[in-house]
């Protein structure tokens, strides 16, 4: 068995992972990032500790913990390049969480243990497997014949930071255009707010006086209900999660793409016209196609990922 470690802005989550990628227990603790790094890495290793005792697993029988973080990971020395929603600046998480065990810890970016989660869990043997995670940001991870590719320094890929629109919105990267200031569920929610003030009469408006606030979900549930402001605001997400999508199939030609994070819950509301578009905006007409799905794993994806990085490299 192994632990895999999601390290959160909001949250810590941790769980024991068999070797053939089941969740076999878990559980969390918030992350509480403003506070100095060494206490959170503290309370890493002791979730991860009181999971396995409360669950009656002997830590002898742990043969690695991975760990998923965000930012800019050194995965060759466990240090943490640089994070931002976490405050790290070249810290080295791996020495720091070796003084609470002696047993072989690896650390990677949390989009990629997050593709390999769902890779092994449900790639299906494919034998290239892409990511995509909307959420606050854009995330991707690529699988390359059963192992992560990390590109020659370790940083690949950062598919949310190609540019979708030349000069266009600002992202939070420095970089104006991205495609992550698109098709972010932090971009569909200004997309969102935008169309209310256009719309003051949309039933967008009187979703967020009901419950006080505009969500990734406002506009879908509303465009669901017949209001035509908010279909035009899914609709314009649709694209934009679209054309990035045919950008990579078109560099990458994965055997499958997976689309994670919290708006993929939506499910065929949002795949079916993504792969529609993606079908007639692809540059291969006559070959074998992507597979594009919805990620399934959900939370889980990056403690069983940064489990399987364990795995993997010991």
């Amino acid at each position: 068995m192994y632990i895999g470690i999601d390290l959160g802005g909001t949250n810590i989550a941790a769980g024991i992972v068999s070797e053939d990628g089941k969740l076999l227990a878990q559980g969390s603790v918030p992350t509480q990032s403003g506070r100095p790094t060494g206490e959170i890495v503290r309370d890493m290793a002791e979730l991860s500790m009181r999971i396995a005792e409360e669950n009656g697993i002997k830590m002898r029988d742990i043969k690695g913990i991975g760990i998923g973080c965000p930012g800019t990971i050194d995965h060759d020395t466990g240090v943490v390049v640089y994070s931002n929603n976490i405050k790290m600046d070249h810290y080295p998480l791996v020495d720091e969480f070796r003084k609470y065990t002696d047993l072989p810890i690896s650390v990677d970016n949390d989009a990629n243990c997050a593709a390999l989660g769902e890779y092994v869990v449900n790639g299906n043997g494919a034998d290239s497997f892409l990511l995509i995670t909307l959420g606050t940001g854009v995330g991707s991870g690529l699988v390359i014949n059963g192992r992560l590719f990390r590109g020659f320094n370790g940083v690949a890929p950062e598919a949310g930071h190609m540019t979708l629109v030349s000069g266009g919105e600002m992202c939070t990267c420095g970089k104006a255009g991205c495609w992550e200031a698109y098709a972010s569920v932090t971009a569909l929610i200004r997309q969102t707010k935008a169309a209310i003030e256009k719309h003051p009469e949309s039933l967008m408006a009187k979703d967020v006086e009901e419950r006080g606030k505009v969500s990734g979900r406002t506009a879908f549930d509303c465009a669901k209900a017949g209001d035509e402001a908010a279909q035009q605001v899914v609709d314009n997400y649709v694209r934009y999660v679209a054309d990035g999508i045919v950008s990579m199939e078109n560099i990458l030609q994965p055997d499958m793409i997976a689309i994670g994070g919290g708006i993929s819950r939506e499910g065929e509301y949002l795949l079916e016209p993504v792969k529609k578009y993606v079908a007639e905006a692809g540059y291969n007409k006559f070959m074998k196609k992507t597979r594009i799905v919805t990620a399934t794993l959900f939370n889980e994806a990056g403690i069983i990922g940064a489990a399987m990085t364990a795995k993997f490299d010991i």
